[in-house]
């Protein structure tokens, strides 16, 4: 016997493609929230930069502690997003979400993301290091030099590739865990196949972002308290498009 309310479904992960345009959508309304509380965002951002930087300079564990909390303190940049866009007056209290709400499964993120780059990291040493040693072999030889240059090369271009799916499978994990209570492995997996999925809206999206990285920097840096704001809007219409508006 059928027993009402019937319970909605249980949130799968399936994603959707968009269009390339949708890229532009995500943008303005990643300014749009940024403009409706610009105190609160650069007061939040100064507060993440700052805790990133303490979490750095810490003694043997600062790379441990930053890897761990890094999807923590995303995850409360998108429930912030997520306030706002829904018209609420979003608060610091809503920054330090992921350290009330999923902490565990977030910060499990982090040491998917610290393993994977670690492993990423060791591949590229051992081709860095093949280079170094075959050119001392032939140094002072042009041949030498031309093997050191090359290799090194090839390192940093193989390094850039393979941190590329990694990317993907982080881009929304943290709302995934947040939002929809996926464990931390499947949310990599959707976060890596509705990136797949629109491959070419988010390469729009990182070359707009490189290009307002690069003027971001010029005055001092100082730009980034308005683009990491702007980013994670971005980011959080980018999961709502491709996850929620089925």
């Amino acid at each position: 016997m059928t027993h009402f309310p019937i319970p909605a479904p249980a949130f799968d992960g399936r994603s959707r493609a968009v269009g390339v345009a949708a890229v532009f959508a995500w943008l303005r309304l990643g300014w749009n929230l940024f403009m409706a509380n610009p105190g609160v965002w650069v007061i939040s951002t100064v507060i993440l930069i700052v805790g990133f930087f303490v979490l750095m300079i810490v003694p043997l564990i600062g790379t441990l502690l930053t890897c761990l909390l890094t999807p923590v303190l995303i995850a409360g940049l998108f429930a912030m997003c997520r306030k706002a866009a829904s018209g609420g007056e979003p608060g610091l209290s809503d920054l330090t979400a992921g350290f009330s709400t999923r902490t565990s499964p977030l910060m499990m993120l982090g040491v998917i993301f610290m393993v994977a780059a670690f492993i990423i990291e060791v591949i590229v040493l051992l081709l860095f290091s093949g280079s170094v040693v075959a050119g001392g072999l032939t140094m002072p030889s042009p041949a030498g030099i031309g093997i050191l240059l090359g290799g090194s090369l090839l390192a940093l271009l193989l390094s850039s590739l393979l941190f590329i799916p990694l990317w993907m499978a982080m881009w929304f994990a943290p709302a995934l865990v947040l939002f929809n209570d996926m464990p931390p492995f499947e949310a990599c997996k959707a976060s890596f196949v509705a990136n797949l999925k629109n491959i070419l809206p988010f390469l729009l999206l990182d070359l707009i972002l490189f290009v307002l990285g690069f003027f971001a920097a010029l005055p001092a840096g100082l730009g980034f308290l308005v683009l990491i704001p702007v980013l994670a809007g971005t980011a959080y219409a980018s999961y709502q498009d491709v996850f929620v508006a089925h």
